[in-house]
């Protein structure tokens, strides 16, 4: 039996055993996919060969340090220096990234989206705008400080901290921190944040399975909203494809996995 897991800190919320398991039981594939909490990133590699693992999924907020402790790294995730999915390809630990694309399949319902402002400067971040500017969206990026920007305006992204912000319209506000994982916070002052969002079409949160202060927020102002459910399917299914060396149909991974979101 193949065994696989996701590496976070905290992990505990993760819905990604509940999908990978949903299709390795309906498809009869021989593999069991479970949970590993991992508060040092550094240890992602000794940890994943110890376990003997045949391939993992990386959460916040490892990504970078998954990238690093890849031996090999392929196509997106090679541009945007994020990893947040490995495999264990004869003793060599290859990285991918599913997460950029996930989250264009979340937003199709959006409509035609131009311009977008991404909250946070974390390894989620970097992933989606690199994918946005790919698709030619004018692309901006609030942070607390500037210390992690100069990846973003490398990027062409139009960069901000929290003390020099200039408001503009925007079609889509997407919050990639983890403000409103644990704590009852939002991802950037309130004042700010009001604003931001009383010139946004719609609003999008990469964390899943609860209404997040900044979900509550954009609720409060009649803005169409997603949380990160979505994304966290279409990054499951290509996901699991890499883990399963595509033996299984794309249709069927994804029937399975939805049908996860049920449970």
């Amino acid at each position: 039996m193949k065994l696989f897991a996701i590496f976070g800190d905290p992990v505990a919320h993760s819905r990604s055993p509940l999908m990978h398991n949903s299709v390795f039981k309906h498809l009869n594939y021989d593999a069991c996919y479970t949970r590993v909490h991992l508060p040092d990133g550094s240890k992602l590699k000794e940890t994943f060969f110890a376990l003997n693992l045949s391939g993992a999924n990386i959460t916040v907020p490892h990504k970078e340090a998954a990238y690093e402790a890849c031996d090999e790294v392929r196509g997106f995730a090679k541009k945007v220096g994020v990893v947040n999915t490995i495999v264990n390809e004869n003793g060599r630990l290859i990285g991918y990234n599913t997460d950029a694309d996930g989250f264009m399949f979340a937003i199709k319902e959006f409509g035609a989206i131009k311009n977008i402002l991404v909250l946070g400067a974390g390894g989620t971040a970097k992933a989606l705008c690199a994918r946005f500017m790919e698709d030619g969206i004018k692309v901006s990026v609030l942070n607390r400080s500037q210390e992690r920007l100069a990846y973003f305006r490398e990027l062409g992204c139009e960069c901000f901290s929290w003390d020099d912000f200039k408001i503009s319209k925007y079609d889509l506000v997407v919050n990639t921190t983890s403000a409103g994982l644990k704590e009852e916070i939002l991802p950037c002052p309130s004042d700010l944040l009001e604003k931001i969002l009383d010139n946004s079409s719609f609003a999008a949160d990469a964390i899943y399975g609860k209404m997040t202060p900044f979900l509550k927020l954009a609720k409060s102002k009649n803005i169409t909203f997603k949380d990160g459910a979505d994304m966290l399917l279409g990054q499951g299914v290509l996901a699991n494809e890499l883990f399963v060396n595509y033996e299984l149909k794309t249709e069927e991974i994804k029937l399975h996995m939805s049908k996860s979101f049920e449970l």
